[in-house]
């Protein structure tokens, strides 16, 4: 039997104004255990809370740029639960009235377009973190991070594969940075997902029973977990068992995924108006003006690029695809006009150096005005692309100029043709064969012949010239 997955998405994103949701205490990532709460965040009886008015912009500001209505009229809830990073017992959400409702945004997978409706973002407060000793003899909690600020974006259940899901995930991503209301850190949990998942025969209409799995922190993790999900839930049901209601815990090390709890439902959360908060009531002027600041979106941004700076569609996308990376590339075209070369450089060399050292976007070593300097290198014959690439290497380790580093290492093309004419003999009298081979017709003879006089010159000789004095002197 053929069978589909059905996958809707919660994900969390920490917003990052400078104080928490309801306390002025600061939500800086890290520090000492303990050391950013206060009596509010941490629940202390006859303590109220007061709601950051950042809070509910940047969560209208995230409804907008997801294509939601945003409620005039909305509330905050207590969600009860007992759990030991959660000192109150209640977490302080949104219920029946959230602020934004009845959103999407478009993901393209493999070339097709497609919508994933956004069902609500509402505005909840962060729990804190708990610390399991590696020999199970206790648990310490940190709470830190209670009371830092989330919206949840929940989706509709219209995501069909794990690549689709990415697809939403990173779009999402890209959004929330796009919109300066969070730093999208996955590492640091500033961005998580929720995974809820059923499958079903194909062409059947009703939903299969989901299980979730809380808190993947990186679009790995979200692929493998509802790659190996998908097939668990297949295996169950074949094998004649029933698929329960659960949550469960995805182990990225171990590819595999563990039940937790029974998975609950909004009246085992026993929801009610939080009486110490008064309702949030919006003025159409005020979502008005939020919505004329907003900045130029991931979507909008692709489309300028392929029409002000022709690049193809698929360059556009991978550039636009953070707004770091953009910002980037728009400042090195702005120092160097050479459009295509700026974007080459960016998806290959630095993205995959990014990659081996495991850096992201934001600790590139060196200004994007250097790699425009680099290119300037190449346009002017300064340095070959060979030296140019070995130059771009001691950017990141050193972060200096590539127009220091070459004048240090004494990297400069050499174009003296007296110089390179004693080069080419030199290879020449060293190649007899391949000399012999040229002249009978050869042509991969010559190629190697250059190969070889760049090697003599340590890729610093004028390539053009190099050619140039080969024919002459293989005519000879």
């Amino acid at each position: 039997m053929e069978y589909e997955v059905v996958i809707g998405l919660e994900v969390h994103a920490e917003l990052s104004t400078k104080s928490k949701i309801y306390c002025s205490c600061t939500t800086e990532f890290g520090g000492e255990e303990n050391t950013h709460c206060c009596p509010i965040c941490t629940g202390m009886p006859g303590v109220l809370p007061v709601l950051n008015k950042n809070v509910v912009e940047y969560a209208v500001k995230a409804g907008l740029a997801t294509n939601c209505t945003i409620a005039e009229f909305s509330k905050q809830d207590r969600k009860n639960y007992f759990y030991p990073d959660l000192p109150k017992a209640y977490q302080t959400s949104q219920y029946d009235l959230p602020l934004c409702k009845e959103g999407y945004i478009d993901i393209e997978v493999e070339g097709e377009k497609k919508r994933i409706g956004i069902t609500r973002i509402h505005i909840e407060e962060d729990a804190g973190k708990l610390m399991h000793d590696e020999w199970e003899t206790g648990t310490l909690v940190d709470y830190n991070r209670c009371g830092v600020p989330l919206i949840e974006i929940v989706s509709e259940p219209d995501i069909r594969s794990a690549e689709e899901a990415k697809a939403y995930v990173e779009n999402l991503k890209a959004i929330l940075e796009y919109i300066e209301v969070s730093d999208c850190k996955m590492q640091e949990g500033s961005l998580r997902a929720d995974v809820n998942l059923s499958v079903r025969p194909k062409g059947q209409k009703e939903f299969g029973t989901r299980t979730e799995m809380k808190n993947l922190n990186s679009f790995r993790s979200i692929v493998r977990a509802v790659e190996a999900e998908t097939q668990r839930q297949i295996n169950e049901i074949e094998s004649g068992g029933v698929v329960v209601q659960e949550t469960r815990r995805w182990d990225d090390n171990k590819g595999v995924s563990y039940a937790m709890r029974s998975k609950e439902e909004a009246h085992d959360y026993r929801y009610f108006p939080e009486p110490d908060l008064v309702p949030i009531v919006l003025e159409k002027e005020w979502i008005e003006k939020v919505k004329e600041a907003l900045p130029e979106l991931p979507d909008a941004r692709r489309k300028r690029y392929i029409a002000e700076f022709g690049l193809p569609e698929y360059d556009a996308g991978i550039l636009t695809s953070s707004k770091r990376l953009a910002d980037f590339f728009e400042e090195a075209v702005s120092k160097n006009s050479n459009t295509k070369a700026v974007s080459n450089w960016i998806m290959g060399d630095l993205m995959r150096i990014l990659k081996e050292k495991n850096l992201e976007v934001d600790q590139i070593p060196f200004p994007a005005e250097y790699l425009a300097n680099l290119i300037g290198l190449i346009d002017k014959g300064t340095i070959s692309g060979t030296i140019a690439k070995k130059v771009f290497e001691k950017m990141f380790d050193s972060g200096k100029d590539p127009q220091v580093i070459v004048k240090e290492e004494g990297l400069e093309v050499v174009s003296d043709e007296g110089a390179l004419v004693e080069v080419v003999k030199k290879i020449l009298e060293s190649n007899p064969q391949s000399v012999a081979d040229y002249k009978s017709g050869k042509e991969k003879a010559f190629g190697f012949l250059v190969g070889q006089a760049m090697k003599e010159t340590r890729g610093k000789a004028n390539p053009q010239l190099i050619n140039k004095i080969l024919k002459e002197e293989l005519e000879k």
